[in-house]
């Protein structure tokens, strides 16, 4: 049996039918931008049924078609309660996000309440959705004099091309050709990423800690902890040399000689650590990447959810995305990256073989991976 909710909450809405189209146009918005959730229509604030005169189906459908942009499908239910008609209206979790009101309104959902989304939120609307990248945008205040050079020449060596001799003007036109430069001759967010001298003086959230921890709980004593910072390859380099450097690998003598238990190749926590330096999202300015060692467990946390086609189970079977596209071809040609995608599954196969745990967790705002030791 159907019971209304005891309360309005982030999943719920009590509206009745004197509500407007406008207004319900942008609940389901909202709604649609977070995880979905139901609209109670004919029920009060204050929980007090209220009732319907008639039947909203035709109303609401058109909503989802001409008031919501793009298009949602809504699912529409009536149930009787104390005698009075009463519809749930479910809005799915958008697979199209961003949505908007066909005012040209973005809304988003926040507690119990919906509200215009702030430009911040905006940014992570359009990254979840593929069509805007934040590792293109140039840093008006970054030049050029923040890259290293010499890395850039390694770099460009690969291609025969020498870009030391080079002429100033023909330079400029590889670093833009390249995207580490923008069109106004500053850096690129992922430009500085990569070549950048010390990024985290521009990109605050830019960089990793890591911490390893007594015990099994994150309130226990601090063994180690340490802020891996300068550009992905370093982080990547010395966060693996940090996690070696404090990871016990278990061992038996066999007569006088000593045989390591079966444990994870080094391969293991580079690719984790690849994954979570090119496909955090960078937007998120608060948070830095944060690898966690404890005695049963390692867990490696990016900011930012997947995007919006990209599941956990897609990502164990190797569907690829990629939110920062500028770092993925970087780190390809670098060599750090599989161009196959076949990195995550080799993590997911390799823990199941050496039979531990592995978790990929999707919520809040970051994306997990917990790796049983």
């Amino acid at each position: 049996m159907i019971n209304i909710p005891e309360t309005e909450n982030q999943y719920i809405e009590f509206k009745t039918q004197q509500v407007s189209s406008k207004n319900l146009a942008e609940e389901i918005v909202a709604f649609a931008n977070a995880e979905g959730g139901e609209i109670w229509l004919g029920v009060g604030d204050d929980r007090k049924i209220t009732g319907l005169s008639r039947s909203f189906e035709e109303d609401i459908m058109n909503i989802g078609r001409t008031g919501v942009i793009p298009p949602i499908n809504l699912h529409y239910q009536e149930n009787i309660f104390e005698k009075q008609r009463v519809a749930r209206i479910t809005i799915p979790k958008g697979v199209d996000r961003p949505y908007y009101t066909s005012q040209n309104r973005y809304y988003i959902r926040v507690g119990s309440t919906k509200r215009i989304a702030s430009r911040e939120e905006l940014i992570l609307l359009f990254q979840a959705s593929g069509l805007f990248h934040y590792d293109l945008i140039e840093l008006n205040s970054v030049s050029e004099k923040n890259l290293n050079y010499s890395e850039m020449a390694d770099y460009f060596t690969r291609y025969q091309i020498h870009f030391t001799e080079e002429s100033e003007s023909e330079k400029r036109r590889l670093l833009q050709a390249s995207n580490i430069l923008g069109k106004q001759a500053c850096t690129t967010v992922g430009g500085l990423l990569i070549f950048g001298i010390a990024p985290e003086r521009s990109l605050p959230q830019a960089g990793i800690t890591f911490a390893h921890f007594k015990g099994n709980e994150i309130n226990g004593d601090l063994r180690d902890k340490k802020f891996l910072g300068g550009n992905l390859p370093r982080q990547v380099d010395n966060t693996l040399a940090a996690i070696k450097a404090n990871l016990p690998i278990a061992s038996t003598l066999q007569g006088t000689k000593r045989i390591e238990a079966p444990h994870y190749s080094d391969k293991i926590f580079r690719e984790l650590l690849v994954n979570a330096c090119v496909h955090r999202n960078y937007s998120i300015t608060g948070s830095q990447i944060r690898v966690f060692l404890f005695q049963d467990r390692i867990e490696f946390i990016s900011p930012g959810r997947l995007p919006n086609t990209v599941s956990v189970e897609k990502l164990i079977v190797g569907t690829s995305y990629a939110r920062n596209p500028l770092l993925v071809r970087f780190m390809e040609n670098l060599g750090y990256m599989d161009k196959l995608g076949r990195g995550l599954p080799m993590v997911y196969r390799e823990a199941k073989e050496l039979n531990r745990n592995i978790d990929f967790i999707d919520e809040g705002e970051s994306f997990r991976v917990i790796l049983g030791l």
